[in-house]
């Protein structure tokens, strides 16, 4: 892993929003946690993925330019491959990556970006976009249950933040 990783350009403020999935969150804790909930290896293992699934990773290096390469495993043991690239890192406010298969070549890879806002009373709003390389991509995502299944994982990193909390 070099030191020098230079991330690709953001192209957000030109993105189609037809190709576009936003989930938003209100999670009761200060941002800075949540944000430590995404970027701690140990963390992020535990409550990432939909209800009833679970993590297996096979690489995990949550900083600037990093990898996390890993498997969902859904509760029928149906293995989903996994890899982000870690694009830009900007505690606790901000983390884009890449996401997508395992595959060096997957057509169907796309940029999240993940923003923290923390509110006067100490909760965090938490938006996470997903960028889709094309419409069909994105409806194809949907039709997958993207956005069930991302309403289920901030729930669960909400839960997990209030554990951690000792709420």
């Amino acid at each position: 892993m070099s030191e020098t990783f230079t991330p690709p350009p953001s192209a957000w403020q030109d993105w189609p929003l037809d190709r576009e999935i936003v989930l938003t969150r209100v999670i009761d804790a200060p941002r800075a946690l949540v944000y430590a909930a995404w970027t701690d290896p140990e963390q992020i293992q535990v409550w990432f993925g939909p209800e009833g699934f679970e993590i297996e990773s096979r690489e995990i290096d949550l900083r600037l330019g990093g990898l996390w390469r890993f498997d969902m495993v859904a509760p029928d043991g149906t293995r989903y491959d996994n890899r982000m690239r870690f694009l830009r890192l900007e505690a606790p406010s901000l983390i884009e990556v890449e996401h997508g298969s395992d595959r060096d070549e997957d057509p169907g890879r796309f940029r999240m970006l993940v923003t923290f806002d923390e509110q006067s009373d100490g909760k965090t709003v938490l938006t996470l976009r997903q960028m889709h390389p094309t419409k069909a991509q994105r409806e194809g995502a949907i039709g997958f249950g993207a956005v069930e299944y991302g309403g289920q994982t901030l729930a669960k990193l909400a839960r997990h933040v209030a554990k951690v909390r000792g709420v």
